[in-house]
């Protein structure tokens, strides 16, 4: 028979409670072991790599990519493929992460013998510290918990959830230990959010070149709406013979001329322009660039060299479509 709401929220609230006595219980039992493992993995040369299998290999492929997001090499292995080739990932200069609740899983004790052999160190998390992997390990981390989720409590379920946060916790010692900063996150994530606000420049996104609207102090405004429309920033740089950074003509601009009677075949640039504009560097960060259109209260900006000489041009729309704002 299907189960009402209450029903249904009902066992949501005790699977969610069961998982989160599982890791409170997991914390209060940690101790050195924990530490020795930081160490173990501070102290390899090559990379850290996790196996499991089932479920337990889902876990370990998901704190292998956690790892390697935060500043240790790390990969997932496969341990039925490692008996089959792919053991050949491992070196003597690498060290295994082990994953198995039982602490017996077969494909995963298979390949113990040949690592120990080869020189790579070994650190398990097990639910059974008297298990067979966890007897091999170097260092042991205990995952065990008191109860699964499941109802029939055979399903991974408090047992999966405590192995990841176990994983966490180990990624995020050594993200500390290790001195990793937001920039050397966003140096694995290039693609992301943090990464693009973190490492996109200026210079990656600026208009350049013929793409950048210009105009001479002395030609009449209608050429200068016409380089405004044909560039699409909404401004033109306004500049002398040397490209030289005179003033910026933008909208606003453009209403308070017209809105004084400005004759845009008669008025000049010069005019009309608003002298010493805003501009920023090429090298500093896009991120940055955001600021000063904020703090000043405008939409587009003027790139320019430490001689004031106009290099790129950008505006917000150039930041949103690189995913800044």
């Amino acid at each position: 028979m299907p189960l009402d709401n209450a029903e249904l929220l009902e066992l949501a609230r005790e699977t969610l409670d069961i998982e989160a006595r599982a890791v409170s219980r997991m914390s209060s039992r940690l101790d050195d072991n924990f530490a020795a493992a930081c160490r173990l993995c501070m102290a390899t040369p090559g990379r850290v790599v996790v196996t499991g299998m089932g479920k337990s290999g889902h876990i370990a492929s998901k704190i292998a990519a956690t790892l390697a997001s935060t500043g240790t090499p790390s990969f997932f292995m496969h341990p039925a493929e490692a008996s089959h080739g792919d053991l050949g990932m491992i070196t003597e200069q690498d060290l295994l992460l082990a994953i198995s609740y039982s602490g017996e899983t077969e494909e995963v004790l298979t390949i113990l013998p040949l690592v120990k052999r080869m020189g790579a160190r070994l650190i398990t998390m097990t639910g059974n510290p008297q298990s067979t992997l966890a007897r091999a390990a170097d260092v042991h981390l205990d995952v065990g918990v008191s109860e699964e989720a499941c109802p029939l409590n055979l399903a991974p379920t408090a047992s999966t959830t405590a192995t990841l946060a176990m994983g966490d916790a180990l990624a995020v010692a050594l993200l500390k230990s290790r001195g990793f900063t937001a920039e050397d996150f966003a140096r694995s994530h290039p693609s992301g959010s943090l990464g693009k606000r973190l490492l996109l420049r200026v210079a990656d996104i600026m208009r350049k070149g013929t793409e950048m609207p210009a105009v001479g102090p002395d030609v009449p405004l209608r050429d200068g709406l016409m380089e405004m429309t044909q560039k699409g920033l909404g401004m033109t740089a306004v500049v002398d013979e040397n490209r030289k950074i005179l003033g910026v003509f933008t909208d606003g601009d453009l209403r308070r001329a017209l809105d004084e009677g400005a004759d845009v075949r008669t008025t000049t640039m010069r005019q009309v322009m608003h002298a010493n504009p805003k501009t920023t560097g090429a090298d500093i960060l896009a991120a940055e660039a955001v600021n000063v259109l904020e703090e000043n209260k405008i939409t587009s900006l003027l790139v320019a060299d430490d001689e004031k000489t106009l290099i790129g041009a950008l505006n917000v729309h150039d930041l949103f479509r690189a995913g800044i704002m």
